[in-house]
């Protein structure tokens, strides 16, 4: 189907269509129509628009631990820029079976793949995380976005359900990393920029928290565990001094390697699985902060 066709007749379902309940108030155009047709929640997130598209549809398990998804199955996609000339990133979170439909879509619709590879390390099923890359009008790339999805079995639209109460002490969480987030039920989430200059690529200044952010995710197990996951995104420089950390605190490297292409200058993506008692495993990841600063 012809593009400009596509768009219009997707426009008509649009106006039909109840928007998801959005995490704040409505995002004003072009983003609440961004969220009606990837039927996600979005908010502004560090001069970013993020869309939140979970895997609540799988089971995982990492040894006797269930992953909650907001540990390490949050599929999403960012947009930065303006509506008419936007750039598009994020990544998918797959199963060996959707991998290649995945991919085969996302060459019909023309969005660059960055990378392909493992976050976590042991986990069943196993899973692959797909980056992606695309720029121009906003409401066509979450269209051609929205056919790739539909290739996976991720619930859609996403739910908002009620509000988990706090089940991990954030407070030990947020004063030992240095920075406040999020949280909900076990999980507790921060984010942190950890590259000192800016990042440009295909002569675009990328946003920081969009294209080189540093989440890094704890979830409680119980009273006396907890486990954590995420990834440091860094200059070469700093990959050595940050595994040196988490090895010192026995917290395992998962992976090291690239979630974007030709961008200047090179940064490196360090993910890490962490399973210990709550105090030391912040310390482990406060040292790898520190080192990578």
């Amino acid at each position: 189907m012809e593009r400009w066709l596509y768009s219009l007749l997707l426009a008509a379902v649009l106006a039909a269509a109840p928007a998801p309940a959005l995490a704040q108030q409505p995002m004003g155009a072009p983003w609440d129509s961004v969220a009606r047709i990837l039927r996600a929640p979005g908010m502004p997130t560090g001069d970013y628009y993020r869309f939140s598209m979970p895997r609540r549809d799988l089971t995982v398990k990492l040894g006797d631990v269930t992953v909650a998804p907001a540990l390490a199955l949050g599929a999403w996609a960012g947009f930065s820029g303006p509506g008419d000339a936007a750039t598009m990133m994020g990544d998918l979170v797959v199963t060996a079976a959707e991998l290649r439909p995945v991919l085969g879509e996302l060459a019909r619709q023309w969005i660059e793949v960055t990378a392909i590879h493992n976050h976590l390390v042991g986990e069943t099923p196993q899973l692959t995380y797909v980056h992606f890359h695309a720029k121009g009008e906003a409401f066509d790339l979450a269209g051609r976005l929205a056919r790739v999805v539909a290739r996976t079995a991720t619930p859609l639209p996403v739910a908002q359900g009620p509000g988990q109460p706090v089940a991990i002490d954030t407070a030990a969480v947020f004063r030992t990393l240095g920075r406040s987030g999020r949280a909900q039920g076990d999980v507790a989430q921060v984010s942190l920029i950890l590259v000192p200059r800016p990042v440009t690529l295909q002569g675009r200044e990328v946003t920081p928290a969009l294209g080189y952010g540093s989440p890094i995710n704890i979830q409680r197990v119980d009273a006396s565990r907890a486990v954590a996951t995420g990834d440091f995104a860094v200059l070469g420089d700093r990959v050595d001094p940050i595994l040196d950390a988490l090895a010192a605190h026995d917290i395992t490297a998962t992976a090291v390697h690239s979630h974007l292409i030709s961008e200047s200058p090179a940064l490196y993506y360090i993910h890490f699985w962490a399973d210990g008692r709550l105090p030391d495993v912040l310390r482990g990841l406060r040292a790898a902060v520190d080192a990578a600063r």
